[in-house]
């Protein structure tokens, strides 16, 4: 079952069982050896999609990614011979399809604006035609993953018409330049043992099954986001995996579109596993408007969007995380690197918890099937930076939100996927309730890749990064300690040296860690801007010391000119120049000397009288 049959053959030859129990999604059918695991099937006359998922004796167990009402005994089940598989080629840029990659768009036209049960559509235009420029020639020794030719799917996106990774060959024919549909033949590859093999601009490929690479790597690229807190305390490595876990209201949502927004990814993915309606229609409005900042062309050029909002059938649900999982790899063997943003995962989870209750399978914690924490790491699993079939570099980053009841992060969706991340961006309500976005807690959010990226900054933006990351890291956390001296006893009661920690972690929190979405220069900041705030706001709190010895009260230094400079810098510096950053940090020196100096001064004129001096 995990070979598909060439894409040149029609569809298997059907074979019909019958339904002998319904409830809900799931189904049961007899006889059983007329299946095989994971086969894809049709259900009745509209033809519904379903899956097989279990094999017991005589029944076959069928779970049904549509609505079943209607449904009964005796209805026929017609066997496809093939699994549940997505179809990869040109076309899928810019395109909306819901979890069984049925293409939302086509269906509105033909049937208006809701989804009726039994009506299908082909994932790709068959009609739209491509220029294909071929890159090889006749008698060329081919395998899976090579380029055969490219063609422009988007203003920003070359698509590279690939060998199926189980082709192997001589590439007896291929077709001259030119536009061709995606159903017209363009190489035929004939095999050692004298098959071949005809070759379109698509294939197809399981959803379920991973695609192969030649060889993984370790993530070590940091993939920039333009938030600050993620890149410079929290970063993310291209082929690494994430999870944005929050309760309702904290920003999961906003968060990932600004991921998706900003992501130096070449490709996105965004996966709506159901998602409550308006906000995926937020989505689909939004990211047609919106303009790439890297290319200035429509983001909409670069993303593939699948919808399954909570209202649609909790199997196709359960589907379209693989769907969308197997979309990205496809673009990774291109050589992209391609960021997936899943929201969320814990939707997704709670469709197999229905399913499972629908088996009658016996529930683990909280009602979650037992197998729960093996599906979250197949699923993690597929990411990675690879070195390809074709010999290319291309990578998946995963970044999944997680929506646990209430926030509890001690529930199994959360803890099972800390295991399988190493970034975990934990998102805090009181924060969110205080209007502070992004509501990412630093005390509770880690990144294992921190190590790993800090050779890119180092060579690309500046040799102390890390440095100053754990210098800020180390503010932070005795912020927090004092934070309970605060509350009982006041911030007056502290002495400098404890203020000035306190004044320090504001100036963080403040004018680094907090950014603005929706101001145009704040909701974006380069890895050189980053570097430089985080550089003048620690040298700051270090001149400060200085300040606090020598005895000066720590106000005075906090109503200098500069510190209005220092808040300003996140809204009207950009960070392409950094001449306006050393200016600041002149003007800290310059003030802070000053300080000083009169201090020094005013001591001389003072005399001690104890001792006469």
């Amino acid at each position: 079952m995990n070979d598909l049959p060439p894409i040149t053959q029609p569809l298997p030859t059907k074979h019909q069982a019958v339904i002998s129990m319904v409830s809900g999604p799931v189904l049961k059918a007899r006889p059983a050896s007329l299946f095989s695991m994971n086969e894809l099937v049709e259900v009745g006359e509209e033809r519904l999609v379903g899956e097989v998922i279990s094999l017991d004796g005589e029944l076959a167990t069928i779970q049904v990614y549509e609505n079943t009402s209607g449904i009964g005994p005796g209805t026929p089940v017609h066997g496809l011979g093939l699994p549940l598989y997505v179809e990869l080629g040109p076309g899928l840029i810019g395109t909306i399809f819901d979890g069984i990659q049925r293409p939302l768009q086509y269906l509105h036209q033909q049937w208006g604006d809701f989804i009726h049960r039994g009506r299908i559509g082909a994932p790709l235009d068959r009609e739209r035609l491509w220029g294909f420029s071929p890159l090889l020639s006749t008698g060329e020794q081919v395998a899976g993953g090579d380029i055969l030719g490219e063609l422009t799917e988007s203003e920003i996106v070359t698509h590279r018409v690939l060998v199926p990774p189980e082709v192997k060959g001589t590439l007896e024919r291929i077709v001259p330049p030119g536009n061709y549909t995606l159903d017209d033949l363009i190489a035929r590859v004939r095999t050692s043992a004298g098959n071949s093999h005809d070759l379109k601009l698509f294939h197809r490929w399981p959803v379920r099954k991973i695609r192969p690479c030649r060889k993984r790597l370790i993530p070590a690229e940091p993939l920039i986001t333009g938030q600050r807190v993620i890149d410079t305390f929290f970063p993310l490595a291209k082929g690494g995996t994430a999870a944005i876990p929050g309760g309702f209201g904290t920003g999961k949502t906003i968060t990932q579109h600004q991921l998706t927004k900003w992501t130096d990814a070449d490709i996105i993915v965004y996966i709506g596993c159901g998602e409550r309606g308006n906000e995926m229609t937020g989505v689909l409005t939004d990211l047609p408007q919106l303009i790439d900042p890297r290319s200035g062309h429509p983001l909409i050029e670069r993303t593939i969007l699948i919808a399954n909002t909570s209202d649609m059938p909790v199997a196709a649900r359960e589907a379209s995380i693989y769907t969308g999982i197997t979309i990205a790899e496809y673009y990774r063997d291109m050589g992209y690197d391609v960021a997936l943003m899943a929201d969320s995962t814990s939707r997704w989870a709670e469709a197999l918890r229905e399913i499972s209750g629908r088996l009658e399978e016996m529930p683990a914690e909280e009602g979650f099937p037992a197998y729960l924490a093996s599906r979250l790491a197949a699923f993690y699993e597929r990411a990675g930076q690879v070195i390809t079939l074709g010999n290319s570099k291309g990578s998946v980053t995963l970044i999944g939100a997680v929506s646990p009841p209430g926030g509890d992060f001690s529930e199994p969706v959360t803890m099972h996927t800390k295991r399988f991340v190493q970034c975990f961006w934990a998102l805090d309500k009181e924060m969110a309730s205080a209007r502070y976005f992004p509501a990412i807690n630093y005390l509770q959010s880690y990144s294992g890749y921190s190590r790993q990226v800090e050779p890119w900054w180092r060579k690309k933006v500046g040799a102390g990064w890390l440095e100053l990351r754990d210098n800020a890291m180390n503010i932070l956390q005795e912020d927090a300690k004092l934070q309970n001296i605060v509350k009982l006893l006041g911030e007056e009661a502290l002495p400098d040296d404890q203020k000035r920690i306190i004044e320090g972690a504001r100036l963080l929190k403040n004018d680094f860690l907090q950014q603005s979405a929706f101001d145009a220069i704040d909701t974006y900041a380069g890895p050189q801007k980053q570097f430089l705030l985080l550089e003048i706001i620690l040298h700051f709190f270090d001149r400060l010391a200085e300040v606090v010895s020598a005895r000066i009260p720590l106000f005075r230094a906090l109503e200098l000119p500069v510190v209005v400079e220092i808040h300003r810098l996140k809204f009207t510096l950009k960070g392409d120049d950094p001449a306006p950053f050393h200016a600041v940090r002149e003007q800290i020196d310059r003030e802070i000397d000053t300080l000083l100096q009169r201090q020094q001064k005013s001591s001389f004129g003072i005399t001690d009288v104890r001792t006469g001096e």
